[in-house]
């Protein structure tokens, strides 16, 4: 049985960061991949990552303030959050594929979900 466990939300103010970790088990996933759901709003692609670090995607939102990474070896995805915004906040999602090895922003191509990090960002 596959399990992503999310962890490292918090609460943290404008302009700080946070790394949020997932740790999956149970199968070897390719690609990877960070959503969110803000208040109030649908859930939303967020940052992507191909089974090699080298292939990555992210919003327009976060670029150039989230990096998604990965060490296969641990079986753990990481997404390093800088400059938050109280915009940021939301429940956040790990996904995995089983197959496909390239990034990907369609929900549907992710298999196995974690149950979510809070992340808030106050102003």
């Amino acid at each position: 049985q596959v399990q992503l466990v999310e962890s490292g939300g918090g609460l943290v103010q404008t302009g700080g960061s946070l790394r949020l970790s997932c740790a999956t088990s149970g199968l070897t996933l390719n690609g990877m991949g960070w959503f969110r759901r803000p208040p109030g709003k649908e859930r939303e692609f967020v940052a992507a990552i191909g089974w090699t670090d080298t292939s990555t995607d992210y919003a327009d939102s976060v670029k150039g303030r989230f990096t998604i990474s990965r060490d296969n070896a641990q079986n753990t995805v990481y997404l390093q959050m800088n400059s938050l915004k109280p915009e940021d906040t939301a429940l956040y999602y790990c996904a995995g594929r089983r197959f496909g090895r390239f990034t990907s922003r369609r929900e549907s191509d992710f298999s196995a979900w974690g149950q979510g990090t809070q992340v808030t960002v106050s102003s």
